[in-house]
């Protein structure tokens, strides 16, 4: 993210944090502790690597080849599964429960298809609610309408997620604006100055387009640099906006900023809010119905009759008790299938589905648990264990860098500034486990992030307590830490 000394141990500010050697102390006994004993006994034999197809002593034995093939020859319970990723752009009678969103943004889009400039737009709402699967689909049919009329119309897309600099987003730009026009970008993206990387964005646009729709998906993860004034999301606006009035574009650009943070445009600076002026389109969480009628729409997924009545019900009820997320609810019942099908049974069922739901839990924990450093390990678990404590499994973070500093204390980590630790937290919502909203209790609480949990707290700490350092913290000490600082919150 930089090298600031925001991002250094309040304990040595000179040291920039190394993730890799503190993960490694913290791995002896961590999730993915036990892949490099499985690497172990992996050899390059080729007995090992390609076992013989004679039984063993019970004569149960099958090669890889017969295992494979005895799958391809059975029918199987899913017949399309491009129709279970989240990620799938779906035809237009499959998207449900977003009439008036749909009809919002293709009525702003749509002017693009009399190559005039459509206006910026601001698409806000909680992950999986529809964003970024709308602007998709309204985009490929302009894309589609505008070929037929000689109009060359572009969508570039790109998540802030990983984009940790204002000049890697520029040149992620570019880079994605060549790809499609299919040309090459001619800067690097290291090794020269952000201009001459707005330079050569400006160059492509203006040589192979006449209307691209910039889409900047999980805009507010932009941070940027911490020694300027406003945030890289706040920058990355004002010079795309402005860029058409300094006659630096000729093409006509629109943006499409998506942001999971209702209130992010508080943080945009006065000067980028003045250019870019977009018109707002709210969405919420998908409700049980809602969340059910998507999932009958994807329902041709499966072979017909494999489907249990209860599945979809209890699939959408499982996905709207975890803030009405649709993605959730189709990985969940893709899971169920595939269990189905691992177990040869005919049918998905309701039993299918309950287990599905504890896998995807426990698998998205662990799946964030294998792949964070030891600091964002500590900043999960002091949140998590905020939250256990909460009705609504929230966590201010204010109280839970509190008790991330206890936490460090006890094992004597390095102890980063609250800054940082929130950073790290807002890094954690991409895994969907956490998400978070700007909120103030009145001019004397000041302003804070309050973290809602999606999975439950209590499956996180009980994951995170694998780790031996985490795990040698009494969690009884945690408790009565968390309640006390809960107590001095109000």
């Amino acid at each position: 993210m930089g090298t600031d000394d925001s991002e250094n141990p309040q304990n040595d500010p000179g040291i920039p944090e190394d993730e890799t050697t503190t993960q490694a102390n913290l791995s002896s006994s961590s999730p993915g502790s036990d892949a490099a004993s499985e690497n172990a006994s992996v050899t390059p034999d080729t007995e090992t690597a390609f076992p013989s197809t004679d039984t063993d002593s019970d004569g149960g034995s099958q090669s890889i080849e017969e295992m494979l093939l005895e799958f391809d020859e059975q029918e199987g319970l899913i017949r399309d599964r491009s129709l279970l990723d989240p990620n799938h752009v779906v035809k237009e009678d499959r998207i449900v429960g977003r009439d008036k969103q749909l009809q919002e943004v293709t009525k702003m889009l749509r002017v693009a298809l009399g190559n005039n400039r459509p206006p910026n737009l601001f698409l806000y709402g909680p992950s999986g609610t529809g964003k970024s699967l709308i602007t998709k689909a309204v985009c490929n049919n302009i894309s589609r309408l505008c070929e037929s009329r000689d109009i060359r119309f572009g969508t570039v897309e790109i998540n802030c997620q990983d984009l940790d600099t204002l000049g890697v987003a520029v040149y992620e730009l570019a880079s994605r604006t060549a790809d499609e026009a299919n040309v090459d970008v001619e800067v690097p993206k290291y090794g020269v100055a952000t201009k001459e990387k707005w330079d050569d964005l400006y160059r492509i646009v203006n040589e192979n387009f006449d209307s691209v729709v910039f889409v900047l998906d999980e805009l507010d993860m932009l941070v940027g640099r911490r020694d300027k004034q406003e945030p890289g999301f706040s920058r990355l606006l004002y010079q795309l906006s402005r860029s058409g009035a300094n006659n630096e574009l000729t093409a006509h650009i629109s943006i499409v900023a998506i942001s999971n943070d209702t209130k992010m445009m508080e943080s945009v600076g006065s000067r980028a809010l003045s250019s870019f002026t977009p018109e707002d389109v709210h969405f919420d969480d998908y409700d049980a119905d809602q969340l059910q009628a998507i999932l009958r729409r994807r329902q041709d997924a499966f072979h017909n009759n494999v489907l249990d009545d209860d599945v979809i019900p209890l699939t959408a009820a499982f996905a709207a008790q975890t803030h009405g997320d649709a993605r959730k609810a189709i990985d969940l019942i893709r899971v169920a299938g595939e269990l189905a099908e691992r177990e040869g049974d005919d049918r998905i069922r309701e039993m299918h589905v309950r287990e599905a739901q504890d896998k995807v839990e426990k698998n998205r924990v662990l799946e964030v648990v294998r792949g964070i450093s030891t600091q964002k390990k500590l900043c999960l678990y002091a949140t998590a264990a905020v939250a256990a404590e909460t009705d609504d499994s929230s966590a201010r973070s204010t109280t839970g860098y509190r008790v991330y500093q206890f936490l460090t204390d006890s094992i004597e980590a390095d102890q980063y500034y609250q800054e940082t630790y929130v950073n790290k937290m807002k890094e954690l919502t991409t895994y969907s486990l956490v998400d978070f909203e700007r909120r103030s209790h009145g001019p004397s609480s000041g302003m804070f992030l309050e973290f809602q949990f999606g999975e439950r707290p209590e499956t996180i700490l009980e994951t995170l307590r694998e780790d031996s350092r985490i795990g040698g913290i009494d969690p009884g000490e945690i408790q009565t830490v968390v309640k006390a600082q809960i107590r001095n919150e109000t």
